[in-house]
């Protein structure tokens, strides 16, 4: 049997895994769901779907490492990373909303390579290989155009601690009355596919975690945008912090974010 690609083992993962979350959506019990820090919440579709893509990974990639979000990281010695979010928006998905994603990155010696990023309710599929060009459901998207943050559509997010909410909510006082609009939609994932498709121009996440972005990071560059941290620098996995735009509204962004405690 021909060795199946990171790709291809990826996508038909996220879908099974998509249709699982699906099975659950709107049945999850307010008494199953636990805390993993006072922002940030598990459920047991986390698990179902992680389950999922973890065993495809595991099969076709037994030596790689893997760094998901609930089981961790298995700390395998190897050049190649597989970086998972089986469920982004789990509290979107606790409250009935159908904003949720998969997040799924490849990375070699840090660097990713692949990306995939599936929206279950709306069966989007968002894939991105390194210079290769970023797509949705097999077609090639572009961020947008837009040089003006006045007339952005910008989300944003923040991680689980406290100094990122504060700082979250003080990047959202200055932006949103400059801005078309600022919104949190509450799935990383989701956001940065937006923003490579061109339906936002960027999206802002102090405390960020790896899994929330690394797959959006890349889909962002392959279609034609700029990812870095609060300070500019290129975004990496290890970055606490990142902005990801359309590269057009992105210094003046960082002008007015770098001056924000």
């Amino acid at each position: 049997m021909k060795n199946l690609s990171p790709k291809q083992v990826s996508s038909a993962a996220a879908i099974k895994a998509g249709a699982e979350l699906l099975r659950h959506f709107g049945k999850v019990s307010r008494a199953l769901i636990t805390t993993k820090s006072k922002h940030e919440i598990v459920t047991p579709a986390d698990f179902a779907a992680e389950k999922i893509i973890l065993s495809a990974i595991k099969k076709n990639f037994p030596t790689d490492r893997i760094l998901s979000e609930e089981a961790g990281d298995n700390k395998k010695q190897s050049d190649y990373l597989w970086i998972i979010d089986p469920l982004d928006g789990t509290t979107n998905f606790a409250m009935g909303n159908p904003l949720f994603s998969i997040s799924i990155a490849l990375a070699k010696k840090e660097e990713i390579i692949m990306a995939l990023v599936y929206i279950p309710f709306l069966k989007d599929l968002y894939l991105a290989e390194k210079n290769k060009g970023a797509f949705l459901n097999g077609q090639k998207i572009h961020v947008s155009v837009e040089n003006k943050i006045a007339n952005s559509f910008l989300t944003f997010c923040h991680g689980g601690s406290d100094v990122s909410v504060k700082k979250a909510i003080n990047i959202y006082s200055k932006l949103k009355p400059v801005a078309r609009d600022l919104r949190q939609i509450g799935t990383a994932a989701l956001e940065t596919a937006w923003v490579a498709r061109g339906k936002t121009e960027a999206i802002i996440i102090p405390g960020v975690n790896p899994w929330d972005v690394a797959a959006g990071a890349l889909l962002i560059r392959e279609a034609g945008g700029i990812v870095t941290d609060l300070d500019g620098q290129p975004w990496t996995i290890h970055s606490k912090g990142i902005i990801a735009s359309n590269k057009n509204i992105h210094q003046p962004l960082l002008n007015i974010i770098k001056n924000i405690p």
